[in-house]
């Protein structure tokens, strides 16, 4: 029996604060649907020429809130994306107040973290990139 992804479902508890995240990471928002009867509203972002829908993070938004689910999402696990320059990524991420809690010391591998708490692992497409400052001797900060 086949199976094809469609794509990864993350709670969010803000969503513009979380859409935001999402389009510096380069995500643009391909569909909402809102719900009004569920009480919640769905956003379907996918990368740029992706949007045939088997690449999407799906941003649900329950409009009562979530004060009953777990408040950290390591459970999770992460999201994975490749990115063209990984220190041009971490720094206009950086630049636009994302912190990067394991810098590319190795030129290869990068994560932040969403304003949900999802884990993001940026690697840099093509292999590693020489390693070089700051990013070499940049420690981890917080939890990754």
């Amino acid at each position: 029996m086949p199976i094809k992804y469609l794509h990864t479902m993350v709670r969010v508890k803000d969503l513009e604060k979380s859409i935001a995240f999402y389009e510096l990471l380069g995500l643009k928002e391909r569909r909402r649907m809102e719900n009004e009867q569920g009480r919640f509203t769905l956003v379907f972002l996918c990368p740029p020429g992706m949007d045939d829908g088997h690449s999407d993070v799906e941003l649900t938004y329950n409009w009562d809130g979530d004060d009953g689910l777990p408040s950290d999402s390591r459970h999770f696990g992460h999201l994975a994306y490749t990115v063209e320059n990984i220190y041009e990524t971490c720094q206009h991420l950086m630049d636009n107040g994302v912190t990067i809690n394991r810098p590319p010391r190795d030129g290869r591998m990068a994560f932040v973290r969403s304003p949900d708490n999802i884990s993001i692992e940026l690697l840099n497409e093509g292999g590693a990139r020489e390693p070089q400052e700051p990013w070499a001797s940049m420690e981890n900060t917080g939890h990754w």
